[in-house]
C-alpha cells in the first residue's frame, strides 16, 4: 500500500504539478522580450521539466520493481507510452537549435506538440491511476478527484488568461499623455460621425 501511494504521489508531482508549472513559465516568457525576467522564466521551465523527468522515472522504476506489470489496463499502457514520450521530449529539449536557424520552427512545433501531448495524457493517466487505486483498495477517491480537478482547472485558467490579460490592459487607449476610456472613445467617434455628416451636407 505504501508503494502504491508513493507511486501515485510521485506521478502527480511530476505530471500534475511540475510539468504544468514549467509550461506556464515558458508561456509567460512569450510576453518578455529580453532581460532577467525572461531568463528566470526559462530556467523555471527547464528545472521544473528536469525534475518532472527524474520524478516520473523514479515512479516508473517503482512500478517495474513492485507492481504486477501485465499491461492489461489503460493506466499501465498509457504510463508506459508516457515514459517513452517524456524521454523523447527531454531529448528534443537538449537538441534545441539556435534561434534563426533553419530547423528552429520545425523543432519548436515538435517540442510544443510533444509537451502538450504529455501534459494531457499525464493528467488523464492520473485520473485512471486514481480509478485503479479505488478498484484495488475500495477506498474513496472522490476527495482526490475533486482536488486534482480544481488544481487542473486553476492551471488551465491561468494558462488561457495570460493572453486575455494583455488585451484587457489595452482596452484604454493612450493618446499623447491622456488615457482615453471606452466611454470617451465612443463619444469622440460619435462626434466625428456628426462632423463628417455635416461636411457632406
Amino acid at each position: 500500500m505504501f508503494e502504491i501511494r508513493l507511486h501515485g504521489f510521485l506521478l502527480w508531482a511530476s505530471m500534475g504539478f511540475l510539468m504544468p508549472v514549467g509550461i506556464l513559465a515558458i508561456r509567460m516568457s512569450n510576453r518578455q522580450e529580453c532581460g532577467t525576467r525572461l531568463k528566470i522564466l526559462f530556467y523555471v521551465h527547464v528545472v521544473s521539466q528536469i525534475l518532472s523527468l527524474l520524478i516520473s522515472t523514479a515512479g516508473a522504476v517503482m512500478s517495474v520493481k513492485n507492481f504486477n506489470n501485465s499491461f492489461n489496463n489503460h493506466h499501465q499502457r498509457l504510463g508506459l507510452a508516457l515514459y517513452g514520450i517524456i524521454w523523447l521530449q527531454a531529448l528534443t529539449g537538449v537538441l534545441r537549435p539556435c534561434r534563426g536557424s533553419k530547423g528552429r520552427s520545425g523543432w519548436f512545433f515538435a517540442h510544443w506538440l510533444l509537451g502538450t501531448a504529455i501534459s494531457i495524457l499525464g493528467i488523464i493517466n492520473i485520473y485512471t491511476g486514481l480509478r485503479v487505486y479505488h478498484e484495488k483498495t475500495s477506498r474513496s477517491i472522490k476527495p482526490w478527484t475533486i482536488v486534482l480537478t480544481a488544481e487542473i482547472s486553476l492551471i488551465a485558467f491561468v494558462y488561457l488568461f495570460q493572453d486575455k490579460w494583455l488585451y484587457i490592459q489595452k482596452q484604454g487607449l493612450i493618446l499623447g499623455d491622456e488615457s482615453v476610456t471606452p466611454k470617451q472613445q465612443d463619444s469622440s467617434s460619435t462626434e466625428k460621425q456628426k462632423e463628417s455628416s455635416s461636411e457632406k451636407c
